[in-house]
């Protein structure tokens, strides 16, 4: 176990300058254009439902279970008091998981400790397909995990930073826009059952609050992210 820990644990070099703003322009073209969002909206919406997830558990609510869609959306489904603080801090986990999740694996690439950040995810991978209820959101976790464990065991470490990076980028900018276009659904009166507009069903707060707040709490995450990562 001590070796294992430490092999975890261990800090990898620093990348050279000019990978930190080649993966963070790749994951913002990923995030940017239609087709490879379509593609890859997907692994946004693992992390936004294991929010979800992850604080259904903390609040002792019941968690019955995960589905994820080919449409790219997600519902979580618990079960407990149909209003309260558990009820309110799940909702609105959602949107905010990807990118806390982004900033706090920004904060391990920043320390060199990219197997850690490997392993973490694919712990993560795990427990989600344990509590995943249909077959789709089953096959997505395990391409999904199989990429991420196959990236550990054959990849050189200078393709598992580079990779790394990319996915950090790719979840704090990917945080952002699920949001701009929850408020523009919304608009269109096509998100009536979205995570917001069950939180102002939940609180005395609109939704439009809760997409601001949504929306606040993602950029910070960015900028800090960013400064995290900046190699100067």
């Amino acid at each position: 176990m001590d070796e294992l820990w430490a092999h975890l644990i261990k800090a990898q070099p620093d990348p050279a300058p000019w990978v930190v703003p080649v993966t963070a322009l790749a994951a913002l073209a990923i995030v940017s254009f239609r087709t490879p969002w379509q593609l890859s909206r997907g692994l946004i919406t693992i992390a936004h439902e294991g929010g979800h997830a992850l604080m259904a558990l903390l609040t002792r609510r019941k968690l019955e279970g995960i589905r994820l869609h080919s449409d790219t959306s997600g519902v979580t489904l618990t079960r407990g008091r149909p209003n309260g603080p558990g009820m309110v801090l799940t909702a609105l986990a959602g949107y905010l998981a990807p990118s806390l999740l982004g900033l706090a694996a920004a904060w391990l690439t920043e320390r060199g400790r990219i197997t850690l950040l490997i392993w973490t995810v694919l712990l993560f991978l795990v427990c989600m397909l344990l509590l995943i209820r249909n077959l789709y959101g089953a096959l997505i976790l395990l391409a999904t995990g199989g990429a991420v464990f196959a990236l550990s065991m054959y990849a050189p470490n200078e393709v598992q930073q580079a990779a790394a990076m990319v996915a950090v980028w790719f979840l704090l900018f990917g945080g952002v826009r699920p949001i701009i276009e929850l408020q523009r659904k919304r608009r269109l009166r096509q998100a009536r059952d979205s995570d917001a507009d069950q939180l102002a069903r939940l609180t005395i707060l609109p939704g439009g609050f809760y997409v601001f707040f949504f929306l606040v709490v993602a950029c910070a995450s960015l900028v800090a992210g960013a400064y995290l990562m900046n190699p100067l």
